[in-house]
This record gives C-alpha cells, sequence and structure tokens, in this order.
C-alpha cells in the first residue's frame, strides 16, 4: 500500500515563500507520475503541477506557472513544490498525489496525501 505524506505547509504573508514536501512509503516512487492539487474553502479540488517520473518534463496551471516549481528526488521518494511570490488566492489545502498518467485531472491520481494547510495572508 502507498502512503503519501505532505509538509510544510504554514501561514506566510503574500510575496513570501513556502516549500512543501511529500514523501512516499509503499511503493516504487520512480515509477509514478506525481502531481500537486489543491483545494480553497467551498471550491473542488484543482490542479497545481504535475512531474515525470524521471522529472524532466513539468506542466503547471497557469495562475502559478512562473512562481511555482515542482521537482522530485527519487533517491528520496519525495516530491517538492517550491511556492515563491504567493498571494491570497493561493490559500487552500494542498494534496500530492501519485498516478501514473501525466494528467490535471485529479480523478487519474491513484494515491493521495493527507493534504498541508497553506495560508497567505495579505
Amino acid at each position: 500500500q502507498v502512503q503519501l505524506y505532505e509538509s510544510g505547509g504554514g501561514l506566510v504573508q503574500a510575496g513570501e515563500s513556502l516549500r512543501l514536501s511529500c514523501g512516499a512509503s509503499g511503493g516504487t516512487f520512480s515509477t509514478f507520475i506525481m502531481g500537486w492539487f489543491r483545494q480553497g474553502p467551498g471550491k473542488e479540488r484543482e490542479f497545481v503541477a504535475t512531474i515525470g517520473k524521471s522529472g524532466d518534463t513539468a506542466y503547471y496551471q497557469e495562475s502559478v506557472r512562473g512562481r511555482f516549481t515542482i521537482s522530485r528526488d527519487n533517491a528520496k521518494s519525495t516530491v517538492y513544490l517550491q511556492m515563491n511570490s504567493l498571494k491570497p488566492e493561493d490559500t487552500a489545502v494542498y494534496y500530492c498525489g501519485a498516478g501514473f498518467t501525466y494528467t490535471e485531472n485529479p480523478s487519474r491520481y491513484v494515491y493521495w496525501g493527507q493534504g498541508a494547510q497553506v495560508t497567505v495572508s495579505s
């Protein structure tokens, strides 16, 4: 059974940075496509970024492109989301997901973490 663990969330002011981490156990990490998603209050879960198995390809939601960077370390079974120039509208619970399809569709991800709260104050 694959388990994912997010960490690194918190409360920051607009313009500041945070780095989220998502560690995996119970599977072969390098075989998974990894993605980050977020869910704001009263909103559906939305795609943020995804990264290929080797880390050489990545795709971002337009609103975060240029501010967020997804990366992975297969030796550590960890995927990261570096978030810079944070805005109040980035406030959400952030989830990492693992799957086998390079997609922004959350229904195609098989395993999910418990989520990490990110709050950006203005």
